[in-house]
């Protein structure tokens, strides 16, 4: 099933529903996030290790994701359109086709029922998994975790999500086209599934699970993919926050042994005035059997990592950013000029939202 061509259909259907509706806005928003960073051991490319899909760039002002996104929201109907350019697009959608690059999302959303806050979504939407977008302004941390760089950032299909009247609680259930797939190679069209529950259970804090199941291609052979996501969020006070994560995922496939791969993560921020917060990040990502990330070497990526940066609201539209970051792994899989087992990178960005 092809839900590129649902996508339109649906679209299509929901035209009719906007005239009967009263209550619309239409929003068009902007967002540039340009970056410049410094890895200490000078890849002669001018581009960081793999594994990494943002601020890819060493030495050089690049840009790391710029878009423009239309926005309609009415009582039944909505919808969203962003085109995005930037290292983000280049690197992250490099396996789609050249018509789905642009798209950071294409989707349209239908509430069936007027008294109850059920939606249903199709198209291009951010993934349902992880604490951490690719919009680096909605992140506590300047770059994503390893979590985040080798999980979905985004997704396509269908989605049918449920929000209680308390608005404490969240549960949605995903049909999709695959782990982190628009657009889907022929004899390859067995949909995945996911689902998320998030829950609110005081002001302060907010517990996460989500999940996908599904085959993926390995070697042109069809594996099985189970891969569960849990967070917590919580606001300690005005000042304090904590994130801690952990991911955990298996792969099988015929006449091969059952590769597992898990990430713990702790994030912290302290908002030092109104304007200003830094934030630190102490991570560790095992993939023994590299399932996720291929490095030849004997005991795969294994690897720690630590970061801190500062944060400054130069306006309300208007930020500055900076990070230190540091993985120490337990294989020499960062090549250079030669091999190491540490990297270290210092990043700059300058975020304008409009």
């Amino acid at each position: 099933m092809r839900f590129t061509t649902l996508f339109i259909l649906f679209f299509v259907s929901l035209n009719s529903f906007a005239q009967m509706d009263s209550l619309r806005s239409f929003k068009v928003s902007a967002y540039v996030e340009s970056y410049y960073s410094h890895d200490f051991a000078d890849p002669l490319n001018n581009e960081k290790p793999d594994y990494n899909y943002n601020y890819k760039k060493h030495n050089q002002p690049n840009i790391n994701l710029a878009f423009v996104k239309a926005n309609y929201q009415s009582k039944r109907l909505r919808s969203n359109l962003a085109l995005m350019t930037g290292n983000y697009a280049m690197y992250n959608l490099s396996s789609e086709p050249n018509w789905a690059k642009p798209l950071l999302e294409a989707n349209v959303g239908y509430k069936p029922f007027e008294k109850h806050d059920f939606w249903i979504d199709a198209g291009v939407m951010p993934s349902h998994i992880g604490f951490e977008s690719a919009i680096g302004g909605d992140c506590l941390n300047l770059t994503r975790s390893i979590l985040a760089e080798n999980s979905p950032y985004y997704e396509s299909g269908i989605k049918f999500n449920y929000t209680n009247k308390k608005q404490d609680l969240y549960v949605a259930f995903h049909v999709l086209n695959g782990w982190q797939k628009i657009a889907i190679p022929k004899g390859d069209e067995n949909p995945s599934v996911g689902v998320q529950v998030n829950y609110k259970p005081t002001s302060s804090l907010t517990l996460n699970y989500s999940n996908f199941v599904g085959n993926i291609k390995v070697d042109s052979l069809n594996a099985c993919r189970i891969f569960h996501n849990l967070y917590a969020i919580y606001d300690a006070s005005s000042k304090l926050s904590f994130i801690f994560g952990f991911d955990i995922g298996t792969q099988k496939r015929a006449g091969t042994k059952t590769a597992i791969w898990y990430t713990p993560v702790i994030i912290s921020k302290i908002n030092l005035t109104k304007k200003s917060k830094i934030a630190g990040r102490l991570e560790f990502y095992s993939d023994q059997q590299q399932a996720i990330i291929t490095t030849s070497t004997p005991n795969g990526y294994q690897t720690l990592g630590a970061s801190i940066n500062y944060d400054y609201q130069i306006s309300p539209k208007v930020v500055w950013r900076s990070e230190l970051k540091k993985y120490h792994s337990k294989d020499a899989i960062f090549r250079y000029a030669e091999s190491s087992n540490q990297n270290t990178t210092a990043t700059m960005a300058l975020i304008v939202k409009l």
